[in-house]
């Protein structure tokens, strides 16, 4: 009888299953659309995304918990509560962020970052975020007997499905505005679903205690037998496990996402990809038991270590797609290892709730870890060799599986995998360089910054360097009689060199610099000129006063505009710049905001007549050439190419300046001419960026240098 009477309800599993998959959907969907939405507004960083994932991770912890405690109420007002609540963030949704939500330099970028998503989309992703385990609790509840674990696989299934549709799908054919909409509508749809999966499910209760088959309203028709097992209480160390095993998958997840976005790009594709990797892990382990083989990704994660290793060694000979590849084998390994060993410690469906809630505190742990307190610990990113210990040492702790012999001597091997890999952290941050040895270090929400001292015991090559991420942000010689000669992507003979020795001398000229670095520019200043840098980090800003000395130096008149170069420049009058040179990557990530249309127009509006905008372009990674050669057709831009060639006697460094102008009277002049190298940029393949639209899958290059 009771097995008839269920039979009659086996269409809520489909209900139920469906409102899961599109809250799931619209969880991830929405990170990345937001990312793309504030990443403009704070320097284009990779940090930028480490906060929005905190945000993300912090209110799924709340919906978890809000979830877990709206388990103990009976289903109905389980129902009533969760669909007012929806009901009301659907009334109240607002997803694009308004201008003048716009930080300042005085604003903390982590803090603004997170009232940003709260004020936008705090009340829709909490909602959605307690779907999950609340739709998994209802199941157990309304099909007994079925597993609700396997809803947990098709609610990643329908993130990867979001993250692995924007870059592809909404990115290249959808406005942001666009596919905000989308997203709207698609939340209004995911509330009509709850309002039936609360009907439903109310009914189906009512129907039961008029057949008198209900003997308590919250736990349905169940054996003695299934109530005892979901009693069950895990053991206290499967909760630590719960606890940790997730906190260090979430480590490892932001670790590597900062990695690859700092030397590549700041772009959803690589923010999509490490986290897609995550998701699978969580689909593949929650799916069935025959997914995850503990000893094989314990391999895989030694090869995903050894490449690591190597490309700290040979990244600069290494194609960009080879360095993603190591990367994202590295982590799906570390997230197989951790949530393989999850799943062998699930609890019965009673602690289901229980059991997601531990696993969201985790991975808010992390981001937390990540995102606030490794800036202030550590000087440069050993969590990402943290995240690798951790993962390592949960499993030799938690596995049950081992034999005595290696469980008696387990406390012993954690001992040493800690001091090991303590002392590895230490000896990294400490070592030097060849003939380089490191004068401070500095971290905080935009990079990794670095001052190196090279050959101090050769006068003629002693030098000052500082260096952002992997790349170099200039050097100074410190012999007096070299001490003033602009160096590295600035030389004479350079791009931008070459403008500024070649100007008209006929009035003082006003410069503008996106891009401090350590202040090179301001060597080419003569007296009545005016030079005026943006520059978004306060550490470059206070390293380059301290170890650099071109700013004092120079006989112009030097202004330092703290804060992004775009929202600097579009909310001050026009400069009438003779020369705006910009120069402003961070490591080998593009600050992709800046090389749009809608940025080239701000530009543009802040030269004088006859005025030339320089954009430095050396990157190994991505033919940016071909971006900007698009930009000046588009503008109707006269333009020149200047390929500079390494010379280290002079300290100069190889760089590739495109010099652009719409009145081309200083650009048509004999040197200009004969150093204009043969552009080789394909326009027709090339997409036209603008704030909504920009590929960069489409310009790596196929080989870096």
């Amino acid at each position: 009888m009771i097995k008839n009477q269920f039979a009659t309800f086996q269409w809520i599993g489909g209900l139920l299953a469906a409102t899961i998959f599109l809250s799931a959907f619209l969880v991830f969907q929405i990170q990345p659309l937001m990312g793309r939405y504030i990443l403009p507004w704070f320097g284009g960083m990779p940090e930028v995304w480490t906060a929005c994932m905190l945000f993300f991770q912090v209110f799924l912890l709340g919906g978890y918990a809000y979830a877990h405690a709206l388990h103990r109420l009976p289903m109905r007002q389980q129902a009533t509560i969760h669909t007012v609540l929806v009901l009301v963030a659907a009334a109240t949704l607002s997803v694009i962020p308004d201008a003048a939500m716009k930080p300042t330099p005085a604003d903390v970028p982590v803090v603004r970052i997170l009232w940003i998503c709260a004020v936008c989309v705090g009340a829709a992703y909490f909602v959605l975020t307690a779907t999950s385990p609340l739709v998994q609790s209802w199941f157990s509840q309304a099909l007994p007997g079925r597993d609700p674990y396997r809803l947990y696989a098709l609610s990643n299934i329908g993130s990867l499905l979001a993250l692995g549709s924007f870059p592809f799908v909404f990115e290249p054919l959808l406005s942001r505005d666009a596919t905000a909409a989308v997203w709207s509508w698609g939340f209004y749809g995911y509330a009509a679903l709850v309002v039936l999966c609360a009907a439903a499910l109310i009914r189906m209760k009512r129907q039961q205690a008029v057949a008198g088959n209900q003997k308590t309203e919250t736990r349905g028709q169940r054996t003695k037998k299934g109530r005892a097992a979901d009693r069950a209480q895990p053991a206290r160390r499967d909760w630590v496990f719960w606890l940790l095993l997730p906190m260090a998958a979430s480590v490892e997840l932001l670790a590597v996402t900062n990695k690859v976005t700092l030397d590549i790009a700041v772009i959803p594709f690589l923010w999509v990809l490490p986290l897609s990797l995550y998701l699978l892990s969580f689909i593949l382990c929650f799916d069935h038991p025959r997914w995850y083989r503990r000893d094989l990704f314990l391999l895989l994660l030694i090869a995903g270590i050894l490449g690591h290793v190597w490309v700290g060694r040979k990244a600069m000979d290494m194609h960009v797609a080879t360095i993603i590849t190591i990367y994202a084998v590295l982590l799906f390994a570390c997230c197989m290892i951790c949530h393989g060993q999850l799943y062998r410690l699930r609890p019965a469906s009673g602690h289901l709730t229980h059991f997601y809630l531990m696993i969201a505190l985790g991975g808010a742990l992390g981001g937390v870890f990540v995102a606030v307190a490794a800036p202030l610990i550590f000087k440069t990113y050993h969590e990402l060799h943290l995240g690798i210990l951790a993962t390592v040492l949960c499993v030799l702790m938690c596995e049950k599986d081992i034999s005595p012999a290696l469980a008696k001597r387990r406390p012993w091997w954690v001992a040493a995998l800690c001091l090991g890999g303590a002392a590895g952290i230490v000896l990294q941050g400490q070592r030097p360089v060849g003939n380089q040895r490191i004068l401070e270090m500095s971290r905080n929400f935009f990079g990794v910054l670095t001052i190196l001292e090279e050959n101090p015991d050769d006068p003629a090559q002693h030098k000052r360097l500082m260096q952002h991420g992997s790349t170099f942000h200039g050097l100074q010689f410190i012999a007096a009689d070299k001490q003033s000669l602009p160096t590295s992507y600035y030389s004479p003979e350079s791009g931008v060199g070459l403008l500024l020795r070649h100007w008209p001398k006929e009035s003082p000229r006003r410069i503008g610099v996106v891009g401090l670095g350590v202040g090179t520019i301001a060597a080419y200043g003569s007296e009545g000129d005016r030079v005026r840098f943006y520059e978004i980090n306060p550490e470059v800003i206070r390293m380059a006063r301290q170890y650099f000395s071109y700013l004092d130096d120079s006989d112009a008149e030097i202004d330092v505009i703290l804060g992004d170069a775009r929202l600097s420049m579009t909310y001050e009058p026009p400069q009438r710049y003779d020369v705006l040179a910009l120069d402003a990557f961070s490591s080998d990530a593009i600050p992709v905001h800046l090389l749009t249309a809608e940025a080239f127009e701000v530009y543009l509006s802040h030269l004088a007549d006859g005025g030339v905008l320089a954009v430095h372009l050396s990157t190994q990674h991505l033919d940016l050439q071909s971006v900007i050669w698009k930009l000046a057709e588009h503008f109707r831009l006269t333009s020149r190419w200047i390929e500079t060639f390494p010379d280290d006697d002079a300290g100069a460094m190889a760089s590739d300046w495109i010099l652009l102008s719409r009145n081309g009277d200083v650009l048509n002049g004999d040197i200009f001419r004969r150093r204009q190298s043969t552009p080789y940029a394909d326009l027709d393949r090339v997409p036209f960026w603008t704030d909504d639209h920009v590929n960069l899958l489409g310009i790596l290059k196929k080989k870096s240098y």
